[in-house]
């Protein structure tokens, strides 16, 4: 089966075996990419036009208590200039805050990103008004995961985050790094069809990029193209998916 018969067989099943997967990925060539591209723009533009959506993002805190190798602002890093501290936004401080901006602007989207959280937290964020949850998984991957993260967080928690954000009923944005160290074409194959059985509506993504202040200083950036060659795939998946522009 050539490129075009796979990208054809995404666009109509929405989505593949892992082994179609990888030779989607590791074979994709000039023109498999502009197929799919092609394909991926044709129903982005069915569903929403060529309007523009415009997002306020307000960065409230830099300060994180996790270690994650790969990130410049992981807490261990004694050179990042910070702003507020994260656990200080308790549910005692941060559910009035999302319902007043519920009961100010009645017709936007809340959308909160506040990584790991109990599901009794994330349920009274919800009840305050919250609408949407972002959490990226990073790996699907246990092994890569691992190689990416301290001991001290779980794939296993972050997945299970994922799921209790689900039942609660928020629209739910995960996603991962493309290019991150020792990241293989399985992986994003197992990143992809772990996305397909979550069945979020948002998912991001973005190329590896190495912070001077990382074990992961000298590795080298994540591919451009091969991020965007990824966000046409996940288009086909589901065209109703939010994605990076």
């Amino acid at each position: 089966m050539n490129l075009h018969e796979l990208i054809d067989r995404l666009h109509k099943k929405h989505t593949l075996t892992k082994e179609e997967f990888i030779t989607l990925i590791k074979e994709r060539n000039e023109e498999s990419a502009s197929y799919l591209a092609s394909l991926a723009r044709e129903e982005a533009v069915n569903i929403y036009g060529n309007g523009v959506f415009p997002r306020g993002l307000v960065e409230f805190t830099n300060y994180c208590k996790n270690n994650c190798y790969y990130c410049g602002i992981q807490g261990s890093n004694p050179n990042a200039n910070r702003y507020r501290e994260d656990p200080h936004y308790t549910d005692e401080i941060m559910v009035p805050i999302v319902a007043e901006i519920r009961k100010r602007y009645p017709d936007c989207a809340i959308t909160l990103s506040l990584g790991e959280r109990s599901k009794e937290s994330y349920q009274k964020l919800y009840d305050a008004g919250a609408d949407r949850y972002l959490l990226r998984h990073e790996a699907a991957d246990l092994e890569l995961y691992q190689k990416l993260h301290p001991e001290s967080l779980s794939l296993e928690n972050r997945i299970q985050c994922l799921w209790n954000l689900k039942e609660i009923g928020y629209a739910v944005g995960t996603g991962f790094m493309v290019g991150a160290p020792y990241q293989t074409v399985e992986n994003l194959a197992d990143d992809l069809l772990f996305i397909k059985e979550l069945d979020p509506q948002m998912v991001g993504i973005g190329p590896f990029v190495p912070h001077h202040d990382t074990r992961f200083k000298e590795f080298p950036s994540g591919s451009v193209e091969l991020t965007t060659y990824l966000v046409s795939i996940l288009r086909l998946m589901n065209p109703h998916l939010l994605l990076p522009s």
